[in-house]
């Protein structure tokens, strides 16, 4: 058992902040967290007197382990580039979980994220839920598969232009995503199918029937309201990944419950349909009644500055416990974890980390980083 002593613990949830906290960790799991704990003498004792401890980030929209760093070609598995349509495709057959991402995350309190295709296609393929630290790399796989990566917008439209081939515009971009989910849905009113065709619309008839959301990428508010209509025509559970400029549809967005990954936010205008990226957007949406968690797009932003995007959204006029709850208890109940993960409370997954000073001070460090009760450090050692 490992007992946290002597720090002020952000718990995220209704106990709000505990001066001189104790968490006691017992396997993976939170065995209990409270004021002057007692705990058994036998305990690891970690003490945290001057620090802050906090529920692991979460990062909700990366390419980590996907797209690695230090490689060209040899480590660039994020976009299936000969078809369109891939539903098919598992984010989780191309992570390297050697990629040193990993270990940048944890040293800015990330523990886990979701990684997912790019976005060159309309339907590039299965999301994967990953914790950056376990006991081995074959461990690091939390849920999977989680979400379908989609797409609207410049990057269809270029990587296939490109090539000659449909979709060269906005309309071919939303046509094609419409017919997946049509021949999709039709799919399920049949008694049989083809065991290929089964493989193939797997994952839509997922989407479809609700048994995971449809993480679509747009930045530009026609792309977004082609997203929605789409979604009310399927009556589908979708989550706008990017969403630049969400804040001006941002009625729509809340009529409709939808929420959005924003991010990144720490980038120039690298393309058109980014023209209106701002850390402002995050207190439009908040101000707006819009659900939303940041995102780092890694390696757009090196997943490690996740908390950065949070802190100058709160220079932009954020709040300063939404910016934390939009890397901790936001993305955690938007993704459907919520009673595993996102806040430090009883019963819940040991993902905690400790912070030298307060979390949204560029200066504070992890001084430890923990994941499923395991602390994170050298496999070699």
């Amino acid at each position: 058992m490992i007992a946290i002593t002597g720090g002020k613990i952000l718990t995220m949830d209704e106990a709000g902040s505990i001066e001189n906290g104790v968490i006691l960790v017992e396997g993976a799991f939170i065995k209990s967290v409270g004021e002057n704990e007692g705990f058994p003498s036998n305990c690891q004792v970690i003490d945290a007197e001057g620090k802050y401890v906090l529920p692991g980030f979460i990062d909700a929209h990366s390419h980590i382990g996907l797209e690695e760093e230090i490689y060209r070609s040899e480590g660039d598995d994020v976009n299936e580039s000969s078809d369109p349509i891939t539903p098919y495709l598992q984010a989780a057959d191309g992570i390297n979980f050697h990629d040193l991402a990993f270990s940048d995350a944890l040293r800015g309190g990330v523990t886990r994220s979701l990684s997912m295709p790019g976005s060159a296609n309309i339907i590039g393929g299965q999301a994967v839920f990953l914790k950056h630290w376990a006991g081995s790399p074959g461990e690091m796989i939390y849920k999977n598969p989680w979400g379908l990566k989609a797409a609207l917008g410049e990057n269809p439209k270029r990587v296939y232009g490109e090539q000659k081939k449909t979709p060269l515009t906005r309309m071919a971009n939303a046509s094609l995503l419409r017919e997946a989910l049509y021949v999709a849905s039709k799919e399920m009113t049949k008694a049989e199918r083809k065991a290929r065709e089964e493989y193939k619309q797997g994952a839509l008839l997922k989407v479809l029937k609700k048994e995971m959301p449809l993480l679509l990428h747009a930045h530009r508010a026609d792309d977004i309201l082609t997203a929605l209509r789409i979604r009310d025509e399927f009556d589908l559970n979708l989550v706008i990944q990017h969403g630049t400029e969400a804040f001006l549809i941002a009625d729509e967005l809340r009529k409709r419950n939808v929420a959005v990954f924003l991010g990144p936010l720490l980038v120039n205008r690298a393309k058109v349909e980014m023209k209106e990226v701002s850390f402002k957007t995050a207190s439009a949406l908040a101000q707006a009644g819009v659900d939303f968690a940041f995102i780092t797009d890694h390696p757009v932003i090196p997943v490690e500055h996740l908390r950065v995007c949070a802190a100058l959204a709160v220079r932009e006029g954020l709040d300063e416990d939404m910016a934390l709850q939009a890397i901790t208890t936001s993305p955690a109940r938007l993704l459907g974890v919520e009673d595993e993960l996102g806040s430090v409370r009883q019963g819940k997954r040991a993902d905690l980390v400790i912070f030298d000073g307060h979390p949204f001070d560029f200066r504070s460090r992890v001084v430890l980083a923990m994941v499923d009760g395991k602390i994170w450090g050298n496999r070699r050692e």
